[in-house]
């Protein structure tokens, strides 16, 4: 295994509007979080930053979209914007094809309104689930 158990974990789902947040601190139960709306880089590298830093994260799990036509162009952009994350902490890459379909069918009408970024941490949650294998 390429984590501690003990490891409290962060994940996220970049997105061009909304960044999708979620955690695990028992490695057992992933938590999603209140998305970070992207009103630029800076200010969600600093959002993101600060919530990392609240939470004591120990590593940081990031969905890179693997398969279709914009993979490369998806995964230049994201790994850019960790870039700009500026952090002490390792990053780990977790393949996110479907997350956000999937997270689509689990909340079904659950949810009225669309833009508000639960969907996006929901998405961030099945990402951190994938990574744990729970």
């Amino acid at each position: 295994m390429g984590y501690n158990v003990r490891m409290k974990l962060a994940s996220i789902d970049v997105g061009l509007k909304r960044i999708g947040m979620a955690i695990c601190l028992d490695g057992q139960i992933v938590l999603p979080q209140n998305a970070i709306l992207r009103k630029n880089r800076n200010q969600a590298a600093r959002d993101i930053n600060t919530f990392l830093t609240e939470w004591e994260i120990e590593k940081l799990i990031v969905g890179l979209p693997k398969g279709g036509s914009s993979e490369e162009e998806m995964e230049r952009r994201i790994k850019h914007f960790v870039s700009l994350l500026d952090l002490s902490i390792p990053v780990a890459y977790q393949d996110e094809q479907g997350s956000s379909f999937e997270a689509k069918e689990l909340t079904m009408g659950d949810f009225k309104h669309k833009k508000d970024g639960r969907l996006d941490s929901v998405a961030a949650k099945i990402i951190l689930e994938r990574y744990l294998k729970i």
